[in-house]
């Protein structure tokens, strides 16, 4: 149980019997009211923002949820399909709306990490996430064109996964680079 001044950011709890994750907390305190607790939801089950409001006398159950490594395989129309690492037989679809951005940093037979729901001895994966920084190799890069830094010198490179992002202009090629995936954004060369 989690007391109202408890419920903060990148917390998971049941709401309206399902688990939604906390994306912004703000505990508020009127003149002479008691202090209450502002947050947006975003259930993991249908991705609706909800805004609540937690009074002192409120808690919320925490949800119980199991990280555990998957295995991502393909995916096809939508669909994204990923298997347990342990037994490869063992494959699951998930819809986009579940993916979400994350989608975009996934490689082929790459791990991930999947937030599994125990609703009630049933078990739904409800999320995927990634590591917030990943390394990929460059697949093309247009190359650097001497004093074309209008656009801040940056330039937009494909990586071997097909996804598109800003690089700075010295990014060539066959370079492995590091991203933050929270963003999208170029963090360093490696």
């Amino acid at each position: 149980m989690l007391q109202y001044n408890e419920i903060r950011e990148k917390k998971i709890i049941i709401y309206n019997n399902e688990p939604c994750e906390i994306i912004d907390s703000h505990v508020a305190r009127t003149q002479q009211r008691k202090p209450q607790n502002q947050v947006k939801l975003k259930s993991l089950i249908s991705g609706k923002t909800i805004a609540a409001t937690f009074h002192v006398s409120d808690t919320a159950d925490e949800a119980d949820i199991e990280k555990r490594e998957v295995k991502f395989l393909y995916h096809n129309r939508g669909e994204y399909w990923f298997c347990d690492i342990d037994n490869p037989k063992n494959r699951f679809e998930l819809d986009s709306a579940l993916v979400g951005d994350a989608e975009k940093f996934f490689r082929e037979n790459g791990n991930v990490t999947a937030l599994v729901w125990d609703d009630d001895g049933e078990e739904k994966t409800i999320k995927i996430t990634l590591p917030i920084k990943m390394e990929f190799k460059v697949k093309e890069a247009p190359p650097a064109v001497r004093g074309d830094t209008s656009k801040s010198g940056n330039k937009i490179i494909t990586l071997e996964n097909g996804t598109t992002i800003n690089a700075p202009m010295f990014i060539e090629e066959g370079d492995t680079i590091r991203l933050n995936t929270e963003t999208g954004e170029y963090v360093e060369r490696v």
